[in-house]
């Protein structure tokens, strides 16, 4: 029941951390990728690691902010495959002007920063699903998998542009899974992944000292993580199986945590 063998996914940001080790699942389990992204060398690199492991996927160079690019994105696949069965919105990250450091308030907030913030999470998961989702509502098929963040759940110090561009996308995966459902049947389903505190390249200095050890600001995270670690990105790849294939098939509108307990512990 977790087969995904002859469908079709988008994985955008596909060429970062989290969405290459979910794109990586999702080819395991048979399903043909598309790797989208704006740097063509580093989603080449993502599509040349899932084909030399025997799975199938090609580039899509394009940027989710970009209708055009999107729209040629969406022509490239169809003429490959015919077909877009799984779109993971996995594309976002943060600015330092849209965060609150620990010497700084409110009022020095970067306006500008949080904008484009909001812009890449939030519209960046709304654009692509207004693009590659017009497929599966013609077919009458498909799952749509956003990607939230711990940050949307619980105010988290500092975060203040991130944590409102994810928050803004559970409500989208929300709202989006009830229009789907009422307007194109139950073929169509949209849920969402709430990471938990994963290491990438944007937060990495801010939870690890060079050393490797833990920042004051690491240790305070891991000690309200009651599985007393920080997750690896393929532990995202069940939850994103389980939501692309059928075996999730009577689930929608959903934020799943991934998150080693942290939205369950109070602190106490």
């Amino acid at each position: 029941m977790f087969s995904l063998k002859n469908k079709v996914a988008i994985v955008t940001g596909g060429n970062g951390v989290l969405g290459g080790a979910i794109a990586k699942g999702l080819a395991a389990q048979g399903a043909k990728i598309g790797i989208l992204g704006r740097t063509s060398e580093t989603v080449q690199q993502r599509v040349d690691e899932i084909t030399s492991e025997g799975g199938e996927a090609i580039s899509l160079v394009a940027d989710v902010l970009d209708e055009e690019s999107l729209k040629k994105a969406k022509d490239k696949i169809l003429q490959k495959w015919g077909s877009i069965d799984i779109l993971v919105n996995g594309a976002g990250g943060n600015l330092k002007g849209a965060t609150i450091g620990p010497d700084q308030n409110f009022f020095d907030l970067s306006i500008d920063d949080m904008d484009k913030v909001n812009a890449l999470n939030y519209k960046g998961t709304v654009l692509p699903t207004y693009v590659f989702g017009k497929v599966m509502a013609d077919n009458k098929k498909g799952s749509i998998i956003n990607i939230s963040s711990m940050a949307a759940q619980k105010a988290l110090t500092r975060v203040m542009g991130y944590s409102a561009a994810k928050a803004a996308v559970d409500n989208f995966t929300k709202w989006l899974a009830v229009e789907m459902a009422s307007k194109y049947g139950e073929g169509i389903r949209v849920n969402a992944i709430a990471p938990g505190f994963f290491i990438g390249e944007q937060n990495r200095d801010l939870l690890l000292k060079k050393d490797g050890s833990l920042t004051a600001r690491g240790e305070t995270i891991v000690s309200q993580t009651p599985l007393r670690r920080f997750g690896e990105a393929e532990e995202l790849q069940g939850v994103a199986v389980w939501l692309a294939s059928e075996a999730s098939k009577f689930v929608t509108g959903i934020i799943v945590p991934v998150d080693g307990g942290f939205s369950a512990f109070s602190g106490v």
